[in-house]
């Protein structure tokens, strides 16, 4: 259901000039015509850029820059930065960030909490833990997690009763926390859930704040309020860690979730995973079993509430493929609408907002020569609002995701023109767990109530997920 746009090649990219370089008129550099256009940003200030205009509001920062161009250069502080909205470029970006394009360093808060995790790694170290890791989310394993994901919606849709007013952003979150709490840690209290959570809304807020304001230009030993939060948040999760870890360890027997997995996991030579990295990989499997999931679910519930004529289709769906029983995974494949609500929710509201990657030598984009130390950065929120890519793009419309009986897409969408999960070989590795997940908890509730949410509309706030800004109050009306 993709197809590929044609790629633009031709003018090497100049670096500024200097800090706060940049004007406010489009032009593209010397050379340009004969190839791809490059186009300045806005005028930055001195030593930050335009960094202010980022933080202020960073997912119209990268829609403006949409609007001048698919390759756009502008400041981040004093460095150089291009930012790229063709699917073309944001494939090569991906595909190649092992290669000619660097991981870069996503600040203290982000390796405050995750360490030397599978998404921070890099190189030879990352190609190990992936290695280790990957095993624990295939769809094997994925089919495992499955009917815990579904028990735990099912027990929420036994809570709620007709009538009763919820705030959804709670619900969703201490569903998902529970869920990942039993499929990563084998643990079931709501306590190991409620303690980690409230760590992780910390933590996700801090990471957010850092990466788009000030501290993002800050030295690593420089001591701020807010690197004070997530150190005591990390130190909470890191305590919980250890003691399911230990008590795993002390059991001995033989547990079907995440941690344990990854407790036997060998390396090609035969060695375990410390017990450092098994905090690390255990808390970035957490992060995104829960926070992903999460944000998914209440944006489409917020979507859902706001259109009728696709809630209607969904609640069809629902009563035709589940009729008198609830999900499970042997019923994902054929929740096909259902699927496309999460995609399309994925597409107006990505959790994940923002990529960057480093060119090295050798990087090009287009087969245009990118200066080595350039910071790449593309915006699933720009490019998923791109109207060059979805008709009526601002509209909510599950349809576009859906094929006819002979395979033809609604919509021919271009590959790396949706993209909530990244993608290349540093993909998110929970990616089916995730819309697994999604789909099942959607289809639990969906078929036995419609949630109508009191608040007109609902902003987003980019964190180190795209969260909304309020409580999500909703009425719960039982079908």
């Amino acid at each position: 259901m993709t197809t590929r746009a044609d790629t633009d090649t031709g003018a090497e990219i100049e670096p500024d000039t200097g800090p706060g370089a940049g004007s406010d008129s489009a032009t593209p550099p010397e050379g340009a015509e004969a190839g791809i256009t490059i186009v300045e940003g806005p005028r930055g200030v001195p030593l930050l850029g335009n960094l202010p205009a980022f933080g202020k509001d960073p997912l119209a920062f990268f829609e403006r820059l949409r609007e001048r161009g698919d390759f756009v250069r502008w400041r981040f502080g004093a460095s150089p930065a291009l930012f790229i909205a063709h699917p073309d470029a944001i494939g090569e970006l991906l595909t190649e960030i092992e290669h000619t394009f660097d991981q870069p360093d996503l600040g203290v808060a982000l390796r405050t909490l995750l360490g030397d995790g599978v998404v921070v790694a890099k190189g030879r170290d990352w190609r190990r833990k992936r290695s280790l890791v990957q095993p624990s989310v295939r769809p094997k394993q994925v089919r495992s997690y499955a009917a815990t994901m579904a028990e735990c919606a099912v027990a929420l849709a036994d809570r709620w009763t007709d009538g009763q007013r919820v705030d959804i952003k709670k619900e969703m979150a201490a569903l998902t926390q529970l869920i990942a709490v039993r499929t990563v840690f084998g643990a079931d209290t709501a306590a190991d859930a409620e303690a980690i959570g409230r760590a992780m809304d910390v933590a996700q807020q801090e990471i957010g704040a850092e990466l788009s304001g000030i501290g993002a230009l800050l030295p690593d030993w420089v001591p701020t309020p807010g690197r004070a939060r997530i150190r005591k948040a990390t130190a909470v999760i890191d305590a919980e860690v250890s003691r399911l870890v230990s008590h795993h360890r002390d059991g001995g027997e033989d547990r079907p979730d995440l941690l344990s997995r990854l407790l036997t996991a060998r390396d090609e030579t035969g060695a375990p995973l410390s017990d450092r990295e098994i905090r690390d990989e255990t808390v970035t499997l957490y992060v995104g079993g829960h926070e992903t999931t999460s944000s998914t679910l209440v944006w489409a519930w917020y979507l859902l509430s706001r259109d009728e004529r696709v809630r209607q289709a969904l609640t069809e769906e629902l009563d035709r493929v589940l009729a008198d029983h609830e999900p499970g995974y042997d019923d994902y494949a054929s929740l096909t609408y259902t699927q496309a609500v999460v995609k399309e929710s994925l597409r107006l509201y990505p959790t994940i907002w923002l990529l960057t990657g480093i060119a090295k030598e050798g990087a090009t984009l287009g087969g245009t020569p990118i200066p080595p130390g350039t910071r790449i950065w593309s915006s699933q929120w720009a490019t998923h609002r791109d109207p060059r890519w979805y008709g009526d793009p601002e509209a909510f419309r599950p349809e576009r995701w859906l094929t006819d009986d002979e395979g033809r897409p609604a919509e021919e969408i271009p590959e790396y023109a949706w993209y909530p999960f990244g993608g290349g070989p540093r993909v998110c590795l929970g990616t089916r767990f995730a819309l697994v997940e999604a789909v099942l908890v959607l289809a639990t509730l969906a078929r036995r109530y419609h949630l109508d949410i009191e608040a007109e509309e609902i902003r987003p706030v980019p964190g180190l997920t795209l969260q909304p800004d309020r409580e999500v109050r909703a009425r719960v009306r039982a079908r």
